[in-house]
């Protein structure tokens, strides 16, 4: 017997659609969130959701800074809990981001596609900045303890970035070839360092 899904009554319908649209983003992917679809699941009149979202970018808008926020805080408590040195910070960032992917495969996708929308909104933009001004806080720290090489950050966090930004999405999405799967975190970060030393 069908059951059918408990209309929405209560508190805040905002929060109730950017949960929704996480969990329908997860299941089926950026092409089935609809506010239309998301109304329906929660009960609500269609016309409901527009009062929070005008349209879908609106949503993915606030799905995608959700992710940055949600990226920067187990980053954050990472490093934090880190010691100090820069192989020991990038161990803790490495570790988080590709954690973050893998339980958050299609959120990250959707926060580096949306961010690069041109109405992508100015709180996204910065939250995005913010996680990368974590690396490029670790980096010049790094080269003011003498533990990384010289030269302008920006071509030493392009790399890091870059690197930690494509393991990850080879490991979320399932391409990593079997043999690698339990080293290979340890071999890109091995790697980094190797690339980020001192000359």
């Amino acid at each position: 017997m069908q059951t059918r899904r408990r209309p929405y009554h209560h508190g805040d319908l905002r929060a109730a659609l950017l949960i929704r649209a996480e969990e329908t983003l997860r299941d089926k992917g950026p092409t089935a969130l609809s506010l239309r679809e998301l109304a329906r699941d929660l009960g609500v009149s269609h016309g409901a959701p527009n009062r929070h979202f005008p349209d879908k970018q609106a949503l993915l808008d606030a799905l995608a800074l959700i992710g940055f926020e949600r990226l920067i805080e187990i980053s954050t408590a990472a490093q934090e809990r880190a010691g100090e040195s820069f192989a020991e910070q990038l161990d803790a960032l490495a570790r988080a981001f590709v954690d973050f992917a893998l339980t958050n495969a299609a959120l990250l996708d959707l926060m580096y596609s949306v961010k690069h929308a041109p109405e992508a909104s100015e709180a996204l933009r910065a939250a995005e900045q913010r996680f990368g001004q974590q690396v490029v806080d670790m980096i010049g720290e790094g080269q003011r303890r003498g533990e990384v090489r010289e030269g302008p950050w920006q071509r030493l966090a392009l790399p890091v970035f870059t690197t930690l930004r494509g393991y990850a999405g080879l490991a979320a999405n399932g391409t990593l070839p079997t043999e690698t799967a339990e080293h290979g975190l340890d071999d890109v970060i091995a790697y980094i360092l190797r690339g980020c030393a001192p000359d």
